[in-house]
């Protein structure tokens, strides 16, 4: 049975709003030409910059009719193009000043916000090519787990390292997800070697569609992301990835698949906490 046409936004996201938002524009409008009814866009899709300062600066608020240049902009492109526009992960006003928090936004065909999830588990690593990130310095991290529906699907909210929490992705499917976004800006380091394993795995034992737009490329102060889009389906197999560069990859969401994948393999009815 046809489903909805998902576009995954593979970005290259630098320190100007302006201009990310100006690339943003092109591609919801090129998805919404080749027939999508979701477009997904990465984690800092609005901004990649060099400092706390500039994200701290750029942070909006994201509830009701809330104004600014990056939800005016999702807001506007939603509404032209009659498409659902996820903005997978942008700085969202905080009680904290110097501490927004991470969200992803979903915006409707009217132009109205109808989810925002704040992203969970923050990134704080030291990686063996010496690259150090400690996002909890300088972001608030969310609690609530969110699904929202869009074209008809039930879609269920993560940002990029929450990939590695196999808990919520449970909790996602209990509150009805059949389709979870996974927008990120994985790292090069990372993502050659779990990008494709963790999305796969998180699918396959879920059994959702599974929607991962990335940034790709260099950004400011030397860091590299890994691009590579995917949408997996429920049963684990790669229907569509985005080559190197900028631009989009779309698939369809077949409608039934999951429960056939779930009547086929009922593992969630044999679960048994241990």
């Amino acid at each position: 049975m046809a489903g909805p046409l998902v576009a995954l936004a593979q970005l290259n996201s630098q320190g100007i709003v302006s201009e990310n938002l100006a690339t943003i524009s092109r591609l919801v409008a090129e998805a919404a030409g080749r027939g999508a009814s979701i477009v997904v866009l990465p984690e800092n899709f609005a901004l990649m910059g060099a400092s706390d300062a500039e994200k701290m600066a750029a942070a909006e608020v994201l509830e009701g009719d809330a104004r600014g240049p990056i939800i005016d902009a999702l807001r506007g492109l939603a509404l032209a193009h009659r498409v659902n526009v996820v903005g997978g992960g942008m700085a969202e006003k905080s009680a904290d000043p110097a501490r927004p928090y991470n969200s992803c936004v979903c915006v409707n065909t009217d132009g109205q916000i109808v989810a925002v999830y704040k992203k969970i588990h923050l990134f704080d690593v030291d990686l063996a090519d010496g690259t150090t990130f400690t996002e909890s310095a300088s972001t608030l991290a969310g609690k609530d787990v969110i699904v929202c529906e869009l074209a008809g699907v039930q879609v269920g909210l993560s940002i990029c390292y929450d990939l590695r929490f196999p808990e919520l992705y449970r909790k996602l499917r209990d509150q009805g997800a059949e389709l979870v976004v996974v927008p990120a800006a994985f790292t090069l380091t990372t993502g050659r070697d779990h990008w494709h394993a963790l999305l796969r795995a998180r699918a396959i034992e879920q059994q959702v569609w599974v929607a991962a737009p990335g940034q790709w490329g260099s950004h400011a102060k030397g860091r590299q992301t890994y691009g590579k889009s995917l949408l997996v389906d429920p049963w684990g197999d790669c229907v569509a990835q985005a080559p190197e560069g900028v631009g989009l990859v779309l698939g369809e969401i077949r409608r039934g698949r999951v429960d056939d994948v779930r009547c086929a393999m009922p593992v969630h009815r044999h679960h048994v906490i241990v």
